[in-house]
């Protein structure tokens, strides 16, 4: 165990990239993914993701010296020298919510070849207690040929990255450690406490550390559930959710949640580990499954519920006019990764209604392979009227558009967020 070791981060998109840049300002580090693209955007200090500024990984592309600084490759040769690695690629579900190992799968054969005796593997990826020494483990060892705990050794650090969020930026949000052996795991807590400043927290046991990261966002979600069925209900009642959580929130121990899509890479994914997990050992997980259905629900209800205000209005269904606004999973961040907005979309066109949608922070060509439509990127380009108006994303650039001139005399406006003026609006959540 090195003081100043050697350190790989396998996968470089939205966790791997920022804590990759912040280690190689103190550590030599090995960047790998297996997209060339991406290595050769980020070698030109173009970071598509937009959570490190161009002139921060131009910094650690330029300062290498043999003892810190930023390499990246494509190549799995070339992160062999590494004494520690750190595995933080996605862990998604399938169209059946299962869980995808697949990316851990093989992040892993690669590490596996590259190890040697000594080397350390930290696992980033959200998952189910058990996967680190369970799944990961044994490909590590049938493919380095080397014997757990005894060869090498493996730790579990759970990446809490909030994309877009420059406020909690890597380096102040207090990370989990563990690692498989006590020597280990202090060693890792070690590591990662010279560059979070916010501090660690040393996990008992890689399980404990692993459930930790999976109930963070399965209690966010349920929470988030809790409030989109109140939104349901009081939009019945005719009363607004919004003012009713205001006055709510005057109680000192009020949580404070909105409605809203729940989509993104964690929130919308995390709590299916946890179930599929609880449902291997014979439990069925209801609070969290009716959650998931409560939220996943919200896309298809929103667009039902324009469809019928439009009708009210006298509006014919079939090739009426939608824009949605924002296709992102969140407001001011590119990420369109498991976007709820989808839900909406779908809808909205099995009435056959004509959708456009707008989103200048989205990528086109992401947007078109993820999800197989033509964005409209520039909100300049918006120059005609609609039928109705869905705000799905609050990006800064849709709080600021002027909607009257989308607008005619029965155009129908649904804030999904909460964030225009009420008297502007025709719905909200």
């Amino acid at each position: 165990m090195k003081d100043n070791p050697v350190i790989a981060v396998v996968g470089l998109g939205y966790v791997g990239l920022p804590l990759a840049v912040e280690f190689a300002k103190q550590f030599k580090v090995l960047g790998y993914d297996i997209k060339v693209s991406r290595v050769q955007d980020l070698n030109k200090a173009k970071d598509r993701t937009l959570e490190v500024e161009s002139s921060v990984l131009q910094e650690v592309l330029t300062s290498k010296t043999a003892k810190k600084g930023l390499n990246l490759t494509s190549i799995p040769d070339d992160i062999k020298e590494a004494d520690v690695y750190i595995v933080t690629v996605p862990t998604p579900t399938d169209d059946l919510n299962k869980p995808v190992l697949t990316p851990l799968a093989d992040s892993s054969v690669t590490v596996g070849a590259c190890l040697s005796k000594g080397n350390i593997v930290i696992y980033e990826s959200t998952v189910y207690p058990g996967v680190t020494e369970e799944f990961c483990v044994p490909i590590l060892e049938a493919n380095s040929g080397l014997t757990y705990n005894t060869d090498f050794f493996v730790g579990y650090s759970p990446e809490r990255i909030n994309p877009g969020d420059k406020t909690r930026t890597i380096t102040k949000i207090l990370k989990v450690t563990s690692g498989s052996t006590p020597q280990i795991a202090t060693y890792i807590d070690e590591l990662y406490a010279k560059v979070i400043t916010a501090g660690t927290y040393l996990a008992p046991s890689i399980k404990v550390a692993e459930a930790a990261k999976v109930i963070e966002n399965s209690q966010r979600d349920i929470n988030i559930a809790f409030v989109n069925e109140l939104s349901k209900i009081f939009r019945l009642l005719d009363i607004d959710t919004k003012e009713v959580l205001k006055a709510a929130g005057t109680k000192w121990n009020f949580l404070n949640f909105t409605p809203g899509l729940v989509g993104g890479h964690c929130i919308g994914v995390d709590p299916y580990y946890l179930a599929q997990k609880a449902i291997e050992v014979g439990y069925d997980p209801e609070i969290i499954l009716a959650g998931r259905k409560m939220n996943d629900s919200m896309g298809k209800y929103v667009a039902e519920e324009t469809v019928k205000l439009m009708i009210n209005r006298g509006t014919t269904i079939k090739d009426s006019k939608v824009l949605v606004l924002g296709i992102a999973f969140k407001e001011n961040c590119p990420d369109i990764r498991n976007s709820r907005v989808i839900d909406i979309i779908k809808e909205l066109k099995s009435f056959n209604v004509e959708v456009t949608v707008c989103d200048p922070w989205a990528s086109e060509q992401d947007v078109k392979k993820e999800y197989g439509f033509d964005l409209l990127k520039d909100c300049d380009d918006l120059n005609r009227t609609y039928d109705a108006i869905i705000l799905a994303v609050a990006h800064n650039e849709f709080i600021q558009l002027n909607l009257e001139p989308l607008k005619h005399d029965h155009t129908v406006v649904f804030d999904v967020k909460s964030v225009l003026p009420s008297a502007s609006v025709d719905a909200r959540l």
